[in-house]
């Protein structure tokens, strides 16, 4: 397997380069501070070329082979920059199951950045049991309306735009009776809360209540019932490699400790070296298959698990390196610790793996 970069790759990763000695210094890449410029790190990213690269063009991307978001991410990290915006798999969901006015509508402004979305799948009893979300939308006229409460939603307290999923029929099994809409955030009925972490972010997430809001019905994405089928697409995608581009930051991170503690690093520092390059790799690999025209599913839960398991290998380098007394490496800890329960907990994507790729049954 050749990793090199062919002359069109060469000469974009010397162009990106160029672009990010100029610009990546200009913005912060942690913190409360990173929540707050995020929206105009996007939209200097696609300005430039840089952001929406494999997407289509019709709706502002540039139609490039996934390498080139590989080279994205590797040479962000290199420069210090902030990571891309994670949207992949909002744009994979709506892209598929959404109608063609949908897309026309929405799809250009999240990925010039113009709009800002947040994804409202989770509720305090209904995290990686989505299925059993209570959230409901009950038509009215040409309406439906929203009660419910969301939460660990991205992104929400800035959100113009939501994907939400709410139950269009109590009657019907659970996976069945589930919709998926577009819904304006900034309206009557929305309210929207943030939630301090542990590691002192206030702005990355937030709760969501919504009190008889109304969405049109013609922002239904798909039809009555098929919300199950876009929330799938959505969460596969955010398992994948697309969204795995941290791989080129958590090996920046280890070679950084590494400088750090010179000929003796830590046994923990030892294994997250051995951890980020297993990930790098396997990365690369899945990158491969994806240019053959390999799509994945269920195996998307592998990748998940290796990232959580990368993340928290960097996490406890940190904390070994730099202990509670450096608070950079500190919040590194702590925000891996949830890295194992957000985006589907380890024991789901373990059952996932054995239920739908080694065909167990329990």
């Amino acid at each position: 397997m050749d990793f090199r970069d062919s002359p069109a790759e060469a000469a974009f990763r010397d162009r990106l380069r160029a672009w990010l000695s100029e610009h990546a210094g200009r913005f912060p890449t942690s913190g409360d501070e990173y929540w707050a410029k995020q929206g105009e790190w996007h939209q200097a990213l696609h300005s430039a070329g840089f952001f929406g690269i494999s997407w289509p063009k019709k709706f502002g991307g540039q139609e490039l082979a996934p390498v080139y978001d590989v080279i994205l991410d590797e040479e962000l990290a290199r420069a210090g920059a902030p990571p891309r915006p994670s949207l992949g798999y909002l744009i994979q969901g709506l892209g598929r199951h959404g109608s063609e006015e949908l897309q026309q509508r929405f799809l250009p402004g999240m990925i010039d950045g113009t709009e800002r979305w947040c994804q409202g799948f989770s509720e305090p009893d209904a995290g990686s049991d989505l299925a059993s979300l209570k959230t409901t939308a009950v038509r009215d006229g040409d309406d439906y309306v929203i009660h419910g409460h969301k939460i660990w939603t991205s992104y929400s307290d800035v959100a113009d735009w939501c994907l939400l999923l709410a139950r269009t029929d109590p009657k019907a099994p659970r996976h069945k009776g589930i919709s998926a809409f577009v819904i304006a955030m900034r309206q009557p009925g929305v309210e929207q809360r943030p939630l301090r972490m542990i590691s002192g972010v206030t702005r990355e997430f937030g709760q969501v209540t919504f009190d008889g809001a109304r969405v049109p019905a013609a922002q239904m994405v798909g039809a009555p019932g098929e919300g199950w089928k876009l929330a799938m697409t959505v969460v596969g995608h955010e398992r994948e490699p697309a969204t795995l581009g941290y791989s080129a930051r958590y090996g920046k991170l280890v070679r950084q400790l590494a400088v750090r503690t010179g000929d003796d690093p830590p046994r923990e520092l030892r294994w997250a070296a051995v951890e980020a390059e297993m990930l790098r790799l396997h990365v690369r690999r899945r990158l491969s298959e994806q240019l053959d025209g390999v799509s994945h599913g269920p195996e998307g839960s592998v990748d998940k698990l290796l990232m959580t398991w990368v993340d928290q290998a960097v996490g406890h380098a940190a904390l070994a390196v730099g202990g509670t007394r450096d608070p950079e490496l500190f919040g590194t800890y702590l925000y891996s610790r949830a890295q194992s329960v957000m985006g589907g907990t380890s024991q789901i994507q373990k059952n996932i793996i054995a239920s739908r790729i080694l065909g167990l049954e329990a």
